[in-house]
């Protein structure tokens, strides 16, 4: 894993020859502390990504190493400086610490005190909204210790205590007490009016993240007076005159988009406040363009095609929801909706590996009815956040087997947020990626009959591709919904690039006659249409399911997939669906998980599918700390990870699939899989097949492995057995395999 090597995030500012003397002090919450001179520092990095351990290595090779939730401060003996109250550096926007790997800069973890304001509860207009929210992001970069509360739909509880925050409340009946805990961190005002246009709003919230500045109308600046701050107004845009969406952000485009970062464009519409606080934090543009106007789709063009594909994203929302994502589509690049995603800056500081939870075996093939049935809108992070919060807690949820559309993009946002669902579900909750992997992207515009990312040129999708395969890892999800569809090129782009994927499934917006055909990309991955795509019901779901259930003769198995609107039909209301498929072909029909239904799909089709998922499968293992059937129970994560007994470095895991399959291809995912350091990887290791757990081929040998995880195809062989044999096991001696996955056809 690649060292972050820019210290900034961690209150280090760029050495500079006045800066040779100064002196680093790292203080623990235990009271010990390091210090050095600044000069003899050569980076301060996290060794995972993760963020959880930090080290701080001198230029003569020694280092000081640490829980990053262990350091209370880093300080400085210099404080010309610019610091805050608690002595910690105040960040400006381009001194963040991103590495190109994440979505979202580092934060500080949360101070040990989160300050929260219910902005409902306390009455304010969507003008002080917008500039609570933005002091929040402008607070937060330096050291998360801002809450608010803003959509008040899930209780006020869930995220801070999944987050594990204590919260101290600010009064709803002096919210501007909170501007004043924080008034040193503000270097003044910016001005503005909405009397001539809305857009204005978001042209001052650009500005105040660039600069530390409030976001203030004259009304607003008043309140500030009387509450004892009399900020000076260093941007007054009240002297503009224009009165049109184009023209002011082509004003923000000529005078301040050379300042903004280019990874994180916020679309947002005016006096929505919800994600300004990440926008105001990295010193986000943040607009609102409307790609069916062609002056603003011009201008909109121009920041897009300043941004990286397979790296940044846009973030909010759009005018329109095809004619937005589209564009956005058209150069490579992922919208991440969350219009009404609330404390970015607090959820993705909280930064903790993700933890996937096992995945349940699967019982034998038979000649029946394979039925899969999901759940939408999980792409957008304000539904994860909010409307989810809700509708997990139906009491139909763990009634039948369900797929529940989430976003992977979580894996950065909020990834504590991810492990809340994880650890709630129960064995018949399946998480699969809202459309269309890492971020709403459009491959193909069913609507209006066109591809965004061109259909037979790979450029754009490519680095598309290869981000969601990051992030589908990280946040564990095998499976992938599709709007709409993909052409033959974007198929192939998404099983060159996203090996983790068991399946992609395309909404065939239900046509009544001619739907779209299911397909197999590089022997290996399903493409399948949802037929239905976007369900409102039960009854709707069953009457498109018995177009095909109603031929089924029990000689082979059947596979029926569909989508249900989750506005329209929650748990409660689709476990009335196994009544109604089992009527239409009765003890014939099984509701599955869909990484089931697409093991399922690819052993009847004889394709490559996960031997480990077999419920036959028998495990064993060398003495070990933690049982054999850790090493392959769909779960990287620590505390699902099997660990050797000894110290030796040596031990070995096989697997008895109960009969012969042609193998032809083993993951084995090491301990930095599992969230762990990136030195506790197996080092050197092969990977053996056998037909009678006698006699032994070696289709794998590994030596000096630094990679997180081992993927390895190879030409298909005849075997039973696999036995993965470790020799050289992680820098403390002990073997860590997080997961073993095996892929064999009939």
């Amino acid at each position: 894993m690649k060292k972050i090597l820019v210290a900034a995030a961690l209150l280090l500012g760029a050495l500079s020859s006045q800066a040779q003397e100064k002196v680093v002090n790292v203080v623990k919450t235990d009271g010990t502390n390091a210090q050095t001179r600044l000069a003899d520092v050569k980076h301060i990095g996290f060794l995972t990504s993760e963020d959880t351990t930090m080290i701080m290595k001198l230029t003569n090779g020694a280092a000081f190493r640490t829980e990053v939730n262990e350091v209370e401060e880093i300080t400085f003996a210099d404080t010309t400086y610019n610091l805050n109250s608690s002595g910690f550096r105040i960040l400006e926007a381009d001194e963040l610490c991103w590495p190109d790997d994440r979505l979202l800069p580092y934060f500080l973890p949360p101070a040990p005190q989160i300050r929260t304001l219910d902005m409902s509860a306390a009455k304010l207009s969507d003008e002080e909204r917008i500039m609570f929210c933005t002091l929040q992001g402008i607070v937060n970069r330096t050291r998360p210790r801002i809450l608010l509360f803003n959509h008040n739909e899930e209780p006020q509880t869930t995220w801070p205590s999944a987050h594990s925050l204590r919260t101290s409340a600010i009064s709803t009946a002096s919210p501007y007490s909170l501007v004043k805990l924080f008034k040193d961190e503000i270097n003044g005002l910016v001005l503005y009016s909405t009397e001539l246009s809305e857009h204005y709003s978001n042209l001052a919230v650009t500005i105040g993240g660039l600069d530390r500045l409030l976001p203030v109308t004259a009304e607003i600046r008043e309140k500030l007076v009387k509450a004892g701050m009399d900020f000076p107004v260093v941007e007054d845009l009240t002297q503009l005159t224009m009165n049109s969406a184009a023209n002011i952000y082509n004003y923000l485009y000529n005078k301040y988009w050379s300042r903004c970062n280019h990874r994180l464009l916020i679309s947002e519409r005016p006096k929505i406040p919800y994600v300004h606080d990440i926008g105001a934090a990295c010193g986000s543009a943040c607009v609102w363009l409307d790609p069916r106007n062609s002056g603003e789709r011009a201008l909109l063009d121009k920041m897009l095609k300043d941004m990286t594909p397979g790296r940044d994203i846009v973030l909010g929302w759009y005018p329109e929801e095809r004619s937005g994502v589209g564009e956005a589509t058209k150069y490579g690049l992922s919208t991440v909706p969350a219009d009404f995603f609330e404390n970015t800056t607090i959820y993705s500081a909280a930064g903790k590996p993700v933890r996937i939870s096992p995945v349940p075996k699967r019982p034998k093939l038979e000649n029946k009815v394979y039925a899969a049935v999901y759940i939408s809108d999980g792409d957008n992070i304000q539904y994860c956040q909010h409307a989810m919060a809700k509708i997990f807690e139906q009491s139909g949820r763990g009634k039948m087997a369900l797929n529940w559309t989430i976003s992977p993009a979580l894996a950065d946002f909020a990834p504590l947020m991810l492990n809340y669902y994880y650890r709630k579900a129960s064995t018949n909750d399946c998480f699969v990626s809202g459309p269309s992997g890492l971020g709403y992207a459009m491959p193909y515009d069913a609507h209006n009959s066109r591809y965004y990312a061109s259909s037979n040129n790979s450029k754009l999708i490519t680095p598309y591709a290869q981000l969601t395969q990051r992030y589908i890892e990280k946040a564990g999800l095998r499976v992938i919904t599709i709007w709409d569809d993909v052409s033959t090129v974007q198929r192939k782009v998404y099983a060159d690039n996203c090996p983790y994927l068991y399946g992609l499934t395309i909404n065939d917006w239900e046509r009544q006659t001619g739907r779209l055909t299911g397909r197999v990309q590089s022997n290996w991955l399903p493409i399948i249409p949802q037929y239905p795509c976007y369900a409102s019901g039960a009854d709707v779901i069953t009457d498109f399911f018995n177009r095909d259930i109603k031929n089924f003769t029990g000689e082979e198995p059947m596979f029926v997939t569909g989508q249900a609107t989750v506005w329209d039909a929650g748990p409660d209301k689709l476990v009335a669906l196994k009544d109604k498929l089992n009527a239409l072909s009765p003890g014939n029909v099984n509701i599955v998980r869909a990484d089931h239904w697409f093991s399922y799909y690819n052993e009847a089709h004889h394709l490559p599918f996960n031997l480990t998922l077999l419920q036959d499968m028998e495990i064993t293992s060398s003495s070990s700390k933690t049982s054999a059937k850790l090493a392959a129970d769909g779960s990287p994560s620590e505390g699902y990870i099997w660990i050797s007994q000894s110290e030796d470095g040596s031990g070995w895991v096989q697997m008895d699939f109960k009969e012969p399959y042609k193998i032809s291809r083993y993951v084995v995912r090491h301990a930095e899989a599992a969230g762990l350091e990136p030195e506790l990887n197996s080092r050197d290791f092969t990977v053996e097949t056998s037909l009678d757990g006698e006699t032994w081929t070696t289709v794998g040998t590994h030596t000096n492995n630094v990679a997180p995880v081992t993927d390895a195809s190879f030409s298909s062989i005849e075997a039973q057995y696999v036995r993965v044999t470790v020799t050289n096991g992680g820098a403390d001696g002990y073997i860590r395999i997080g997961d073993i996955e095996v892929y064999g056809a009939h």
